[in-house]
């Protein structure tokens, strides 16, 4: 059990980064934060399971892209949050809070950051637990990690302003740079 909490630290890292720049960059609620951590709970779950169960098919196909798809995932939230953040207040329509691409946002960046626990449920067989009870744990971890995270992070965005966008921006951007510098041996 120790080893997939590991595990589940250690693919939750992403996730959570990505919380905290969602945080700084978002609404002081304690809805969003919920909505958060759930989205990316539930995403860090089901993808260990669903690279379990395709891994024998697509192993060698997965590995050689999924790097390239995180990174294109990444460094476009990080551009719209970039830009949004460079630009002025007024290009909202009066009664439009954004929560529809709010919304596909975070399910973008809970997919984009989880593709690499597809690769990792590859190895749950190799732990003493059942296959399913690993996927909840690494869920279970992630939306507590996630959760506090946006939390934390919404209470210090609005001292931030537009800088908590340009800044959450850059750093999504530099993780697809990292994941993509790891898995092609850049880095």
């Amino acid at each position: 059990m120790i080893a997939v909490l590991i595990l589940a630290l250690a693919l939750a890292m992403d996730a959570f980064a990505v919380s905290l720049v969602r945080g700084a960059a978002g609404p002081h609620s304690i809805t969003r934060a919920l909505e958060t951590g759930v989205a990316f709970g539930i995403a860090q779950g089901v993808m260990p399971l669903i690279g379990w169960g395709l891994g024998a098919l697509f192993v060698g196909w997965l590995a050689a892209i999924d790097h390239w798809i995180a990174f294109v995932l990444l460094a476009f939230l990080g551009y719209r949050m970039l830009r949004e953040g460079l630009e002025g207040d007024g290009d909202t329509e009066p009664g439009d809070d954004g929560s529809r691409t709010s919304f596909v946002a975070l399910l973008v960046a809970a997919i984009a950051t989880s593709i690499d626990a597809a690769a990792a449920g590859l190895t749950l067989e190799l732990f003493s637990l059942p296959i399913w009870l690993s996927c909840v744990i690494i869920g279970a971890v992630t939306l507590a990690l996630c959760t506090p995270a946006y939390w934390f992070a919404a209470r210090i965005g609005p001292a931030l302003g537009k800088r908590a966008e340009v800044f959450g921006g850059l750093v999504l951007i530099g993780l697809g740079v990292r994941i993509l510098a790891e898995h092609t041996g850049w880095m």
